[in-house]
C-alpha cells in the first residue's frame, strides 16, 4: 500500500502539541474505517529547528490521506506520495 507525508507547521517548543495531533490522526483514521477507509497512521516527525512535522500515513489515494488530516486538523500544508527504503528491500 502507498505511503503518503503529510506535511504540518509546529513551533520548535511545541512537542507535545505532536503528540495531541498523533491522537487526533489515530482517532481519524478509525473512524474513516468505520466508514469503509483502508488509511493507516505509521509515525511522526517533528524537525524543531524548521518548525516542521510530518505525519507518515499508508494509504490507497492521497485523497483518503487528505481526508483523514481534515477530520483531525492536522492543518497539512502538502500530502505527497513518499517511497520508504523499506519497499525498496521487498
Amino acid at each position: 500500500m502507498p505511503r503518503y507525508l503529510v506535511e504540518t507547521y509546529l513551533a520548535r517548543g511545541e512537542a507535545g502539541g505532536r503528540l495531541a495531533a498523533e491522537r487526533r490522526a489515530r482517532s481519524a483514521v478509525l473512524e474513516s474505517r468505520r466508514a469503509g477507509g483502508r488509511v493507516r497512521f505509521d509515525h511522526s516527525i517533528h524537525i524543531p529547528v524548521d518548525e516542521t512535522c510530518f505525519y507518515i500515513f499508508e494509504a490507497q489515494s492521497a485523497a483518503d490521506v487528505i481526508d483523514v488530516a481534515k477530520r483531525a486538523s492536522l492543518g497539512a500544508v502538502r500530502v505527497v506520495e513518499a517511497v520508504t527504503s523499506q519497499k525498496e528491500r521487498a
